[in-house]
């Protein structure tokens, strides 16, 4: 039987598994109306539109996990070989899969060549404006300078002062906002996309999720609180009320769900949900919409092109999981464990 630590880690990875498929139905259901209008007016029985907001799950999730594997982390090295393997090969395979499938059946406005494919390959093409092979690779980027950005956080010695950066990018976020909504002044936008400014104070909830469930003491809760405090007004001034209560929603959750209080999420689809869904995240969005596109003109109905369109984004993930992420990760790590265990 499980531990109850790893039951409740079980129970944030399904919430990430539900995070991608609030996502994969955002696009399947309203965005590919928007962008692929079938001229009839017939359309999906149930659309949703808030689907999108799955991303900002992923984040919470994102900050809540990276905080805890950084401070479990005895070797800088441990940590690059444990991201690297778990993001890059997968990520390698759909780029040239969904490239081959959507160049087979089609996909307007949406195709790009093999330059731009091996382009991608490094997650940050975003910002030298290169296209992405898929839509939601951007994230990937925003991802990955979070890691970055914690990592050195790690090597400086300094998660333990994590409250307060968080509390300087938050502040950093606001002024940005401040000075070009008050004043017109547009600060370097570069910067504010290094630093991730938009996305962080939902990296921030994850932290302090993290803290809130893993500190024990009287006042544990109190630097946490004051960090997921200040994320909320953040998203209040700069975004709306309804996203920062969003936010709450969310990271009440991921508390729940890191506190083992969310046993629905141990449910078997549920979990396994959560095991393909960086998988299931990266194959989905363009290869889905040109099998819709395809099924579509056969004159099925949007219902059964969708419910087609998500079976087949599920095998696909399976496989890719399968037989492509979890091996190449077991591969990874044993050669970079067997290769420091001969150095020592």
């Amino acid at each position: 039987m499980s531990s109850p630590s790893v039951q409740r880690l079980v129970q944030v990875d399904a919430l990430r598994g539900l995070a991608a498929m609030a996502v994969v139905l955002f696009h399947y259901t309203t965005q590919f109306t928007l962008l692929y209008p079938s001229g009839t007016g017939s359309g999906p029985s149930v659309s949703f539109p808030d689907g999108h907001y799955g991303v900002n799950l992923f984040f919470i999730v994102s900050g809540f996990v990276i905080f805890m594997t950084l401070e479990r982390t005895r070797q800088p090295m441990d940590f690059v070989v444990s991201r690297f393997s778990r993001l890059f090969p997968a990520y390698w395979v759909a780029i040239f899969l969904t490239l081959f499938v959507t160049h087979q059946l089609g996909l307007p406005g949406k195709l790009v060549g093999l330059e731009t494919a091996f382009a991608n390959m490094l997650m940050l093409h975003g910002l030298l404006r290169v296209p992405h092979v898929d839509g939601v690779y951007w994230t990937l980027e925003v991802e990955l300078l979070f890691y970055l950005g914690m990592f050195i956080l790690y090597r400086l010695q300094r998660l333990d002062r994590i409250h307060l950066v968080l509390f300087g990018l938050l502040v950093l976020r606001l002024t940005y906002y401040v000075l070009k909504r008050q004043f017109g002044i547009s600060l370097p936008w570069i910067l504010f996309r290094l630093m991730i400014l938009q996305y962080i104070p939902w990296f921030a909830l994850g932290i302090s999720v993290y803290l809130a469930s893993h500190r024990t003491g009287p006042k544990a809760w109190h630097r946490p609180a004051q960090t997921a405090a200040m994320a909320i007004l953040t998203l209040l001034v700069c975004e709306s009320a309804f996203v920062a209560a969003l936010a709450v929603a969310l990271a009440t959750a991921v508390l729940f769900a890191a506190k083992g209080r969310l046993p629905v999420l141990g449910f078997a689809p549920f979990v396994w949900l959560g095991t393909v869904s960086y998988p299931l995240y990266l194959l989905h969005e363009n290869i889905g919409w040109a099998i819709q596109l395809r099924l579509r003109a056969t004159g099925l109905s949007m219902d059964l092109v969708i419910a087609a369109a998500l079976c087949a984004s599920l095998v696909l993930a399976g496989a890719l999981t399968r037989w492509v992420e979890q091996p190449a990760m077991r591969w990874i790590r044993t050669r970079y464990k067997n290769r420091a265990h001969v150095n020592r």
